[in-house]
């Protein structure tokens, strides 16, 4: 099914619920669709930790020029630190996941979602602490890893196997 009719379907499947919970009967529980997407979620902490060891060098270095040189006005130092700080931020708390749906497999990718359908996937590799998507051409490869992202890769290699052997794609395990 293509994503605009799944969409059609599900907004269809809204309305015929809101009318039956008007008509005090039960609703259906929910589509097909939603039945098979699962999401996996990691955590970023290396770049935030980085930033946060940079602002902190920063508010350092400027503390210290500013008793070297006796000006005590260093707002732009502080502005660039509290600048540094909400980054990391906003880095550790924006989660990247692994969505796994009927025909295709997303994620966020330089600030956009990225979408591969399974007709794009040339084989997946899981090892113990990461699993690859490898694309076909230009698609390059999708690394998910415990180390770096705090992802359950060992139950995104269990799903993303039922992935691959309802689309006949080569499964690697390392």
């Amino acid at each position: 099914m293509s994503r605009s009719w799944e969409r059609k379907v599900s907004k269809n499947m809204q309305q015929l619920n809101k009318k039956r919970k008007k008509q005090g009967m039960s609703t259906y529980q929910g589509s097909a669709i939603s039945d098979t997407m699962d999401v996996f979620k990691g955590r970023k902490y290396v770049l935030p930790i980085v930033l946060l060891a940079l602002a902190a060098l920063y508010a350092l270095l400027g503390s210290a020029a500013a008793k070297a040189t006796g000006d005590s006005n260093g707002v732009l130092n502080w502005v660039g630190v509290g600048l540094y700080i909400l980054l990391a931020l906003m880095i550790f708390l924006r989660k990247p996941y692994l969505k796994i749906e009927r025909a295709s497999v997303s994620t966020m990718k330089f600030n956009r979602e990225r979408r591969l359908a399974a007709s794009e996937i040339e084989k997946i590799k899981i090892a113990s602490g990461s699993v690859v998507i490898q694309g076909k051409g230009k698609a390059g490869n999708w690394v998910f890893s415990r180390m770096i992202n705090l992802y359950d890769t060992q139950a995104m290699g269990e799903r993303l196997e039922e992935f691959a052997k309802a689309h006949h794609i080569p499964v690697e395990h390392h």
